[in-house]
């Protein structure tokens, strides 16, 4: 029998989290935030879809194989700027199973996270 430890790949580890973790098929991202300095939603969630495909790209996926999508915004009056922003993004046919919530996010500055789990190529 294999150790599970060994079947978990984790991507980018820093002391208190792992950017992505790959585990039975499966890739976890961490919440993605804004790492430009804009403080436009548009912008900020422009920059957070173009780090998601980085990242998936890295674990074998892409964003036609998003599972589900969790998006949390400073203001909930910024939904239908960042939604002009993941229409434009999203795989046409492949829209994921979505939230998205208002919430108090760690930066003040951040108008944006989005966290997404997604299926590895086969």
């Amino acid at each position: 029998m294999s150790d599970t430890q060994t079947d978990i790949q984790r991507l980018h580890v820093a002391a208190r989290y792992s950017e992505a973790a790959v585990f039975n098929g499966v890739v976890y991202l961490a919440g993605m935030v804004p790492e430009c300095e804009a403080t436009d939603i548009r912008s900020q969630t422009a920059d957070v879809l173009r780090q998601i495909d980085v990242r998936l790209a890295e674990c074998n996926s892409d964003k036609s194989r998003i599972l589900r999508t969790q998006i949390f915004l400073r203001d909930i009056a910024d939904i239908a700027a960042m939604n002009e922003v993941w229409d434009a993004w999203v795989a046409a046919g492949h829209a994921p199973p979505r939230a998205t919530v208002q919430a108090a996010l760690a930066d003040p500055g951040w108008c944006i996270e989005v966290v997404v789990t997604a299926a590895v190529r086969g």
